[in-house]
């Protein structure tokens, strides 16, 4: 679902040339709070907002009932509450979302096709090219799918077609609601050339204003710059060429049905900002597990670990660090994480642990990225696993150490040994606990256990890790 600006001169009859438009967007409209509608038809009229309940929450989604009042996604949820006090405030479900979106692209979705790529819980494109000797027609196929969803499942969906993703994507915004848009392939250039800049799907804030300082503001002007100006303009030879592209109405990108998973993460805003080192740290620990239970789940290891902070006063800070080998548990993630919030922060790695933080922490979060199987993943062993010194277990215990630039150098063959097998069986032992805590979730639910620091009720606050819908 997109939440780019749409040009209401866009929604008309763009002509009835289907020839090469083999590539259609699908996306679900305002898809959480009209689940929820459909599944509570007593909501059915009135402004629906969904966001995890509390006083420092954020809205997730909004109906468009709720839209007319000034609600949208990623508002402060006391805001929303302010100008929309009447409002049916529901909290998020994300299970129950997930299993929706997998049944309509289950029962919908692949009875067209198998090419398809999904981009989030309610969108997705799909190349269409070898399912026209059957359906005859990218239109036809269109609207089986909006009649579809809405007769299975309550929900409308809105549906671009056009020769390209971009077009495609551009058109289903620009449909909404329940609407579909058919753009020929001859006049791709024209219809992307009368949107805004933010109309392109990948222009945010930033980007925009850098291209503002060089005088392009629209597409059309954009569509007048080299492509050696736009580099100059936005600093990325890859960023000016797919803007040179983007501003005549074309795309590169193939439809790609089994994208590797880039990263995992998770991360909570606390109910009230703060220094306490303490209580930050038990976030990141618990968010470490969560991070850590999940690569297990899907078979995945990590190699790069990376901590998400947004202070009190809104801005936000990331930072990572690769590991010398690739991990899934918390064991190695979690001192990683604690190291790289003293980074962030300018605190010696030696600081005490009940020091303040030198500045007040909003949001925290981990995540992991580098991802690759952990049955097809080599690993490298050192010398410390020869010698018996650490496990070989896809890189637990020595991650923090290293990042230091501190080996622990050991003169005494006798100490050395016994230090090595306290470890290797400390480290052992946290990689069993960790698995058997997943069992103990699997059978009794994810908020049924936990290791070590958690004491707060972060299940309840966590950010869910997944596309926000809003259209």
């Amino acid at each position: 679902m997109s939440t780019a600006p749409r040009n209401a001169a866009a929604k008309r009859d763009w002509g009835h040339d289907e020839s090469g438009c083999t590539v259609l967007h699908i996306d679900m409209d305002a898809f959480y709070a009209s689940l929820e509608t459909a599944r509570h038809p007593e909501l059915r009229g009135r402004p629906v907002i969904i966001g995890w309940l509390g006083p420092r929450s954020v809205v997730s989604a909004a109906n468009y009932e709720a839209r007319k009042y000034g609600v949208n996604s990623a508002m402060p949820m006391v805001r929303a509450q302010q100008l929309c006090p009447g409002g049916a405030y529901v909290q998020v479900d994300m299970a129950y979302y997930r299993k929706m979106s997998k049944r309509i692209f289950d029962e919908v979705f692949r009875q067209v096709t198998d090419r398809i790529e999904q981009v989030s819980v309610d969108e997705g494109y799909m190349d269409v090219s070898g399912a026209l000797l059957r359906w005859k027609s990218p239109s036809v196929i269109g609207a089986w799918i909006r009649a579809q969803v809405a007769a299975r499942f309550g929900i409308t969906c809105s549906v671009g077609i056009a020769a390209n993703k971009l077009v495609a994507k551009m058109a289903s915004t620009n449909a909404k609601p329940d609407g579909m848009l058919l753009i020929p392939k001859a006049r791709h250039a024209e219809f992307v050339r009368m949107m805004p800049l933010r109309g392109i799907p990948g222009v945010g804030p930033s980007l925009e204003k850098r291209l503002g300082e060089w005088g392009i503001r629209t597409v059309a002007e954009l569509a007048e710059m080299d492509e050696t100006t736009l580099a100059q303009a936005t600093r990325s030879k890859i960023t000016a060429h797919n803007l040179y592209l983007a501003a005549r109405g074309q795309d590169e990108r193939p439809i790609v049905t089994h994208a590797p998973e880039k990263s995992i993460g998770a991360e909570i805003t606390f109910e009230k900002d703060t220094r306490n080192a303490a209580k930050v740290r038990e976030l990141l620990h618990h968010c470490s597990n969560e991070v850590t239970h999940t690569l297990r789940a899907k078979g995945l290891v990590a190699r790069t670990v990376n901590v998400k902070l947004r202070f009190a006063d809104m801005s936000y800070s990331t930072k990572a660090h690769t590991l010398e080998r690739p991990t899934d548990t918390a064991a190695t993630m979690y001192p990683e994480a604690v190291a790289l919030l003293k980074a962030m922060l300018r605190m010696p790695a030696d600081a005490p642990d009940d020091a303040p933080l030198p500045r007040e922490i909003r949001l925290a979060g981990v995540s992991a990225s580098s991802l690759s199987a952990k049955e097809t993943t080599p690993v490298q062993l050192t010398i410390e696993d020869m010698l018996g010194d650490g496990v070989a277990d896809g890189g637990d215990g020595d991650g923090a150490k290293r990042r230091n630039g501190r080996e622990d150098e050991t003169t005494n063959p006798s100490a050395s040994n016994q230090n090595d097998e306290t470890s290797k069986g400390k480290n052992a032992n946290l990689r069993n606990a960790e698995s058997v805590l997943d069992a103990v979730r699997e059978r009794y639910g994810s908020g049924a256990a936990s290791l070590g620091l958690e004491h707060g009720d972060w299940k309840a606050r966590q950010t869910a890790n997944n596309h926000n819908p809003e259209a």
